[in-house]
């Protein structure tokens, strides 16, 4: 029998952020062959529950600090799940655009969505993580540069999605006659997915660019004032609003007690993702499968149409089977 409320959640979708390492999610697993197999039976187990999507994030090594835990490559990754899954979406939250040229990129997520029979969406944004760009020896320009960086890689990648020949001559990036074949499965194009919640550019970045957009972390008032920023950017360039997925990130910690569910939220420290323990409760989802189907319902007014979960490491199957089916109805 459908839970009461889970009828209003129906024009929902949601997605799942498989285990990486890079949150310390896969701690305690020494053999990385094993690691890499809890990963892909995290993917499997979410496809089986009727999850819509998974999703990857883009690092080299672990957050909150460097260590020497395992952490998986994004977009290698991403190739092997699309052979390891038969019908789930598959995505990044999100590609570093300055950690590969934009050309390859959109080469690489050509043939991934072919390998995945069409089941790739393109997420993809500016970077943050300055550490990292300069563990690995990347120039880390100001935001707004990098910024800047983003919108012609955008644009070339986009070019290569379409044209025969890609030529763009940008400031940052140039490609001459680039050659792109196969072009992917999805048509008129792959998917694409600009993350983040920058009001001046980000967001307008999506309403010129974008077929769907990530918000991430925030209450639902917060999540609604950037939806709306968002489609103001396209009523200025006459775009249709409502042609772009609009989908957030939310850490979920549930549980059959209120308690239970936010000691597990604490545990799994959460608070680093969200600004501090006072953030826990208004912005994710903790409790208990009832309270998390009113928050959800809240986000969804706010104009939420997928939601993307992030787990908590040890529970994370029990979680998920108990999302399925007290949220989901599944």
């Amino acid at each position: 029998m459908r839970k009461e409320g889970i009828d209003t959640l129906m024009t929902m979708k949601f997605g799942v952020i498989v285990p990486q390492g890079w949150r310390m999610d896969l701690v305690g697993i020494q053999d990385p062959v094993e690691a890499y197999e809890t990963m892909t039976h995290v993917a499997q187990t979410a496809e089986e529950l009727g999850y819509d999507s998974i999703w990857l994030y883009d690092h080299f090594h672990t957050v909150p600090v460097p260590t020497q835990e395992v952490t998986f490559e994004c977009w290698t990754s991403t190739a092997a799940l699309a052979r390891d899954t038969t019908r789930v979406r598959i995505g990044q939250l999100v590609t570093c655009n300055s950690y590969r040229n934009p050309a390859l990129l959109a080469k690489m997520a050509s043939t991934v969505d072919v390998l995945s029979h069409g089941r790739l969406t393109f997420g993809i944004g500016a970077g943050w993580y300055e550490h990292e760009y300069k563990a690995y020896g990347y120039e880390y320009p100001d935001d707004p540069i990098r910024l800047r960086y983003l919108r012609e890689g955008v644009q070339i990648i986009l070019k290569m999605w379409h044209d025969e020949e890609a030529s763009v001559e940008g400031k940052y990036y140039r490609v001459h006659g680039a050659i792109n074949q196969p072009k992917g499965v999805q048509k008129p194009h792959i998917p694409l997915l600009i993350g983040g919640g920058g009001e001046k550019v980000t967001l307008k970045l999506v309403a010129q660019y974008a077929d769907a957009c990530n918000i991430g972390h925030l209450e639902p008032e917060a999540t609604a004032r950037k939806f709306e920023i968002m489609r103001k950017h396209c009523e200025k360039i006459e775009r249709d609003y409502h042609d772009i997925t609009r989908t957030i990130l939310l850490n979920c910690s549930i549980a059959e007690t209120d308690e239970r569910a936010f000691e597990r939220a604490q545990t799994a420290n959460f608070a680093r993702n969200t600004g501090g323990p006072e953030h826990l409760r208004t912005r994710g989802l903790i409790g208990t499968p009832e309270m998390i189907r009113q928050r959800l319902a809240e986000y969804e007014r706010s104009g939420a149409q997928e939601v993307i979960l992030y787990f908590p490491a040890p529970e994370r199957l029990e979680s998920l089977r108990m999302f399925a089916g007290e949220v989901m109805g599944k």
